[in-house]
């Protein structure tokens, strides 16, 4: 997916909250916006929204020496996450079709998303999941289910932290013997690593990797040889999260994509309304160009 012009706001909100986040320092802040405003001129719109991402909280990790900014936060999430998912297993359990269930919880859990906003609490992710029933959703079980039913090796792509110990719900139920996890390779935004796999207890359920970039997507070109060989021979790719979307919707591989639509871009791009929870296939017309 190109980037949009009005990509360019949102990139530079993100820039800000991050700042904001991470310093008290009115100079960090204005030093962070000063040096990342020019890009903004120089930017190859033909590449994804993750790569000019990418370069920004490059920037704001080397200009506030902290290697791990949003540390805190994820591990917050995280055990937000965790404290929710017995009381939803009972759910899916319970539920007539406990795969269905098991992915519109996952798809739920996107909402932890600080590249969008930063104003995420518990109070807010449990009102999400309380209002799922009520979402648009467009999710194409059918061809997901053959898919499954095909595939001997599954490579799930994750997103956040927080979210991801939805994710393992799902990979509950997916047969996770044949699923490799793969993580971000460095931290970036609050997207999950392997630190965040571990902290959900999800590298007891499946082989977790990562990889190897910082990119707030799946940059193939920036992964490493060992990722773009899983990514490669996979029989099927779940992608978790509009970051992956962004930086996979272009790719032929056998990629099931599953998000909720928190902007207008991708709303556009999906022909979704904002809110709508998204399971397609990579080569659905629905997904847009």
């Amino acid at each position: 997916m190109k980037t949009s012009l009005d990509c360019i706001p949102c990139l530079l909100r993100q820039a800000i909250e991050a700042a904001r986040m991470v310093s008290s320092s009115s100079a960090v802040h204005e030093k962070i916006i000063r040096e990342v405003l020019p890009w903004f001129e120089e930017m190859d719109f033909h590449q994804s929204p993750p790569a000019m991402a990418q370069r920004i909280h490059r920037r704001l990790r080397e200009i506030t020496g902290d290697a791990d900014p949003y540390r805190k936060a994820k591990d917050r999430f995280n055990h937000m996450a965790m404290d929710m998912i017995e009381n939803l297993r009972i759910e899916i359990d319970s539920a007539e079709d406990a795969l269905l269930m098991a992915v519109r919880f996952a798809i739920t859990g996107n909402i932890i998303d600080m590249g969008v906003t930063s104003d995420i609490s518990a109070s807010s992710i449990q009102n999400s999941f309380q209002q799922l029933y009520s979402e648009p959703h467009f999710l194409d079980m059918k061809a997901f289910k053959q898919a499954l039913h095909e595939a001997n090796t599954i490579l799930y792509l994750l997103d956040n932290a927080g979210e991801i110990a939805f994710d393992k719900l799902l990979i509950e139920r997916l047969l996770p013997k044949r699923v490799i996890a793969a993580a971000r390779g460095f931290p970036v935004i609050n997207d999950a690593t392997t630190i965040d796999a571990r902290a959900v207890g999800l590298d007891r359920l499946v082989q977790v990797i990562d990889n190897g970039s910082d990119a707030p997507g799946t940059i193939l070109s920036d992964c490493s040889p060992e990722f773009q060989s899983h990514f490669k021979n996979a029989d099927m790719i779940i992608a978790k999260g509009m970051g992956n979307y962004e930086s996979l919707s272009h790719e032929s591989e056998n990629i099931f994509f599953l998000f909720k639509v928190k902007c207008a871009v991708i709303a556009d791009q999906t022909r979704r309304p904002l809110g709508a929870q998204i399971l397609i296939h990579s080569n659905s017309r629905s997904k847009g160009e």
